[in-house]
């Protein structure tokens, strides 16, 4: 069996384990600056709607 294999006394099946432990722990990393940067440039997208907005409404009025 594969996983049963062995390189000088490390077992493969705990190198795939690690591996997808490491991954999965810079998968949680990146999805939180990801979610972080996206956050960022919806506020900054709401606020130049926003500005937009309100130079609309002034004009309207005068």
């Amino acid at each position: 069996m594969i996983l049963a294999s062995s390189v000088g006394g490390i077992h493969i099946g705990d190198i795939i384990f690690s591996l997808f432990s490491f991954l999965f722990l810079v998968a949680i990393v990146v999805g939180i600056v990801w979610f972080v940067i996206i956050s960022k440039k919806k506020n900054n997208r709401l606020e130049r709607v926003e500005e937009k907005l309100d130079k609309l409404l002034n004009e309207k009025e005068n």
